[in-house]
């Protein structure tokens, strides 16, 4: 047996590495939520989940109070087992973002302790479908840099080899969102991708308008255009356009992906780890949109995410967004315009513990 014998949990406060801004936010801090599982064999797994300045403590305190409590003596090889009845034991609060950023945090844990024990990298044991992955890059492109920097971002990103970059769009006029994009499709020509992200910032009527206006400019997908429960608005936008509508990552379960592709709403998947419930539900979602034909494209969390991408078929890019430098050894290296998966038994993220304990608040 695999007994958990210490289950523990603690925050770290991450700054942003630079200025971050939407049409509907701006990204405060990253609240970190590390989970650490020790097993009786010697083992140690580190998991995580975050968000973007509020409700760390809430996740923090779902844990200590209610989760951590259930895995002391538990078999950390059951996976399956512990993930469903964590879940059930928070019936109360599920499907929501606080009970699923806490599951994220104790399922990426058990899967490095899977991983650690069978010497293998998580790319390889969540299924080993290739290595190296596309990436996209979205530093370049937060709604408040003016058109020079966009235009300069994308060039820059294109000569680094990148397959595209992300556009946040959402700006009062019409035009100025349509000035933004044309201007960076001209510059770049037409072999690099254009991403665009609206944060959830429009009704469907605008939506639609803003669609047909992008048309011309061959844009990869329209990412979450409208709020994340209204399934029926994005099934209708994206009939009214020939740009593929992406959402997913202000989704917490695998049922709210089932309802998006069972209703043709989705035509890329962003499901991330974190806000899913972590790599169980992550891998549930992209098999779901594998069965759909559907791409998978997941949100934020590079470096977790990049040995996801790489485990299945359906993944397709993963977002360039730097994070983790202040916590970390190591950066994801990208080479030809690839993320590659660490290629080292367990999540593969290279930590540096004394930087974590300089950044720990609870």
């Amino acid at each position: 047996m695999t007994k958990i014998v210490r289950a523990g949990a603690y925050l770290v406060d991450l700054p942003v590495e630079t200025v971050r801004t939407d049409a509907v936010q701006a990204f405060v801090k990253q609240e970190t939520i590390f989970v650490e599982l020790l097993t009786d064999d010697g083992l140690a797994g580190t998991g995580y989940s975050y968000t973007i300045g509020t409700g760390g403590r809430a996740v923090l305190s779902m844990l200590r109070d209610h989760l951590l409590p259930l895995l002391e003596g538990r078999d950390a090889r059951d996976v399956e087992a512990l993930w469903r009845e964590l879940y059930a034991s928070t019936r109360a609060t599920a499907v929501g973002a606080i009970t699923s950023l806490a599951l994220a945090a104790v399922d990426t844990a058990l899967w490095d302790l899977r991983c650690l024990r069978a010497g293998e990298p998580l790319w390889r044991l969540a299924g080993g479908f290739r290595q190296a992955v596309p990436v996209y890059d979205t530093e370049g492109g937060w709604l408040h840099l003016p058109l020079d920097d966009l235009v300069r971002g994308a060039l820059a990103a294109q000569e680094a080899g990148l397959g595209g970059v992300k556009l946040k769009i959402g700006k009062p006029r019409i035009e100025e969102d349509v000035e933004r994009v044309a201007a960076v499709r001209a510059a770049v020509g037409p072999g690099l991708d254009i991403m665009v992200d609206a944060n959830q910032s429009m009704t469907y009527a605008e939506a639609r308008r803003r669609a047909h206006a992008l048309e011309p400019y061959q844009v990869y997908f329209f990412e979450e255009p409208l709020p994340a429960d209204d399934v029926q608005g994005h099934r209708e936008l994206a009939r009214s356009t020939t740009i593929p509508v992406a959402v997913g990552e202000s989704m917490y379960s695998v049922g709210q992906f089932r309802d998006y592709l069972a209703r043709g709403a989705a035509a890329v998947v962003q499901a991330d780890v974190a806000r899913v419930g972590g790599i169980t539900p992550w891998l549930k979602v992209a098999h779901l949109a594998e069965a759909f034909n559907v791409p998978v494209c997941p949100h934020f969390l590079m470096e977790l995410h990049v040995s996801l991408v790489a485990a299945v078929p359906a993944g397709a890019y993963v977002e360039h967004i730097p994070q983790l430098r202040a916590i970390t050894r190591s950066e994801l290296p990208i080479e030809d315009g690839h993320a590659i998966a660490p290629d080292v038994p367990g999540l593969g993220i290279d930590w540096d513990r004394d930087a974590m304990d300089g950044l720990r608040v609870l």
